[in-house]
């Protein structure tokens, strides 16, 4: 019996799991490795589905939950409406005082973004030794503006906003503080953690201002794993082989950040990177795009493109890009 690592679960058991689940009539997109949500057909438009849980921080839990599960509600050019969230607590360190911190970042988060919370569970439980949050975002979209991680076509221009790897930087300066603190001052450190805030981890904007532009063909948001991962997951959703630059040199990488993941043995191209959405647009709206995002204040930075048909990822100056096995901060929380 192979045990297996922690993060994500790998993409092929994954895959064998999901197809003994069932489906339904209803069901526009249900579980596929690689789609970031779930869309189910309503009379006049589509309902669009998420569930994420937050493990790998503590620090500002309850604002990661509501903001990586509007991430992907957005991918798919939808708009998030009503949150729920399930919150575990350690019974060990549960206080009342806990309990408000992180209802109170769950609203301001969910007032940021319009959106109500409509429901939810908290409950304090054995076995755990931090709070663990698992939030569920439902939004809306037109029946003609769907979007999938699938729609990457051959000939597309691969963009990612903001740079990498932006939520890992934020995690590790939160989480690992004592362990930067020989290598970067606390000003350093300070300003990687409020990463969280500015540039922020959501791509709610990104992503509209994406669309608006037009020729967007698919998004994704690339979480666990990181970049590399996230290209993977596009790869293998569109069914088309990527060519991109991901070069130590090459601008889409924050310095803070991998100079963070240097310093504690980490390959930022494997590491978290919310906060950064990653793109395909149409050849011939690809300045557009690229001009669009720039004006919004939102930088956005030239990965590739997508090649031709089957899976798989190339770096123009390395050769073929192996997927993660996880993702790399996972190695720090074993």
């Amino acid at each position: 019996m192979t045990r297996l690592p922690v993060g994500k679960l790998p993409p092929e058991p994954l895959a064998d799991l999901m197809a003994l689940l069932p489906g339904g009539p209803r069901v526009v997109l249900g579980p596929s490795v690689g789609e970031d949500a779930a869309v189910i057909d309503m009379p006049d438009r589509y309902l669009v589905a998420k569930i994420d849980p937050i493990t790998f921080a503590t620090d500002e839990i309850g604002w990661y939950a509501v903001h990586i599960n509007a991430n992907d509600i957005a991918t798919t050019g939808a708009t998030s409406l009503w949150f729920m969230a399930t919150l575990l607590l350690p019974e060990a360190h549960a206080t009342t005082a806990l309990v408000r911190s992180i209802f109170e970042q769950i609203a301001a988060a969910c007032r940021s973004l319009n959106v109500a919370v409509v429901g939810g569970h908290t409950e304090i439980t054995y076995g755990i030794d931090r709070p663990i949050v698992v939030g569920s975002m439902l939004g809306e979209v037109a029946k003609d503006r769907l979007i999938r991680t699938g729609g990457a076509q051959p000939g597309d221009v691969i963009m990612l906003t903001k740079g990498a790897p932006l939520e890992a930087t934020a995690i590790l300066a939160r989480e690992k503080r004592e362990a930067l603190l020989p290598f970067f001052s606390a000003e350093e450190i300070d300003r990687c953690a409020g990463l969280l805030h500015d540039p922020g981890i959501s791509v709610v904007r990104d992503a509209q201002v994406a669309v608006a532009a037009g020729g967007v063909t698919s998004m994704h948001d690339p979480t666990e794993g990181g970049v590399l991962t996230g290209l993977w997951e596009l790869s293998e959703a569109s069914g088309c082989r990527l060519e991109v630059d991901l070069s130590g040199d090459h601008p889409l990488w924050l310095p803070e950040g991998k100079a963070i993941c240097e310093t504690l043995g980490l390959d930022p191209a494997g590491a978290i990177a919310s906060g950064a959405l990653l793109l395909t647009v149409q050849a011939d709206h690809a300045e557009q795009s690229r001009r669009a995002l720039e004006q919004a204040g939102i930088a956005v930075h030239v990965l590739g493109r997508v090649a031709g048909q089957g899976a798989g990822v190339v770096d123009v100056r390395r050769g073929a890009l192996a997927r993660p096995a996880r993702d790399e901060i996972a190695r720090l929380f074993e």
